[in-house]
């Protein structure tokens, strides 16, 4: 499904090689972190231990009871002295993975924080619950079902650098889509960025976002795979606050017949699609509800865009199009549709 006839000037961009702009010397006026979200539990009648911290330490009496937060978010920006644009962008990043998603890529280049730093825009990157730097809670005690961690064939073939089979523990026995952009011989380095996920944390982590949209917003968002639906929610919740929603391949949606679109017509919204979606199951049912979302959207009046980037003349593009060879492309295509939409 594409909307590239009704896209106006980028249609032109899409058969146009586009050159990345070489990083401009940029000043920076703050780089800050903040914890959002969360709320304080109490531990009682665990046994006390003693633990020794390292090694040659005399062993200290530890006790695991009292009070903790848990369930926060981590976020970090960095604020331009002049940015370009008046509302800042806010990365949120998918399943499995943290806010490095849109730092420096696999390969050693740059990714989509230093490309839209570049661009004018202050820039979000955040952790979500359970993620990264927003740290764990206590399992079963809080986090009520077992981590879970994605090996390296399941990160190959769903992410789509290679077709289903594909993937060997040897690099030179792994078969790529000959046409990847994916920089297959920086996966050891991608998998590093894995962290553990838990299917039973939806609610505290909308919540976390809810919170930072109230905080930092109005802004505009680029969300990625499982970020999807927490960006889509929060539209719903703030309409007022979101001028604007790029969404990477989300992997969920919600349901339209149990939301008010409606309510979204000031807040256009972006899908941005890549290859071999036909070639690597479980793609062509995960692009359902997505594409039934984006359907009730126009008809609700909300102006709506569907890339489909091999479409537009870009192919090979993985599920992690951020990290792509191209990733640049793709960020000025985002870029020059939210200088278009966003308000």
């Amino acid at each position: 499904m594409s909307s590239r006839a009704h896209f106006g000037f980028l249609a032109i961009l899409a058969t146009t090689v586009v050159v990345a702009p070489a990083c401009a010397d940029i000043l920076v006026k703050e780089i800050g972190s903040f914890h959002i979200g969360g709320h304080e539990v109490v531990i009682s009648g665990q046994p006390t231990k003693e633990v020794s911290f390292t090694a040659g330490m005399a062993p200290l009496q530890i006790d695991p009871n009292g009070a903790f937060e848990i369930e926060q978010m981590y976020v970090q920006y960095v604020k331009l002295a002049a940015p370009k644009f008046k509302y800042p962008l806010l990365l949120w990043h998918g399943g499995g993975l943290t806010g490095v998603t849109w730092e420096t890529k696999p390969d050693g280049k740059p990714g989509w924080q230093m490309f839209f730093l570049n661009r004018g825009y202050d820039v979000y990157v955040s952790d979500a619950v359970e993620r990264g730097r927003a740290s764990w809670a206590r399992y079963p005690e809080f986090f009520t079902s077992e981590p879970m961690f994605r090996p390296k064939k399941e990160a190959w073939e769903l992410f789509r650098f290679g077709p289903p089979g594909s993937y060997d523990s040897s690099a030179a026995n792994r078969r790529s889509f000959p046409d990847t952009q994916f920089p297959t011989e920086a996966l050891d380095q991608f998998a590093k960025q894995g962290v553990p996920r838990w299917v039973t944390n939806d609610a505290p982590t909308q919540t976390a976002y809810d919170q930072l949209v109230a905080r930092v917003c109005p802004c505009v968002i680029v969300v990625h795979s499982q970020g999807g639906n927490f960006g889509f929610n929060a539209a719903l919740r703030a309409p007022d606050k979101i001028k604007a929603l790029v969404a990477l391949e989300p992997s969920g949606a919600p349901d339209p017949d149990k939301v008010d679109v409606g309510k979204l017509q000031a807040v256009p919204h972006l899908f941005v699609y890549g290859d071999h979606l036909q070639d690597s199951p479980p793609w062509p049912t995960l692009v359902k509800a997505p594409q039934r979302y984006r359907i009730a959207l126009a008809g609700a009046g909300v102006k709506t865009e569907w890339i489909d980037l091999p479409e537009w003349g870009m192919k090979g593009n993985s599920h992690m199009m951020m990290m792509d060879r191209n990733s640049d492309q793709i960020a000025d295509l985002v870029a020059k549709w939210l200088e278009q939409s966003a308000d």
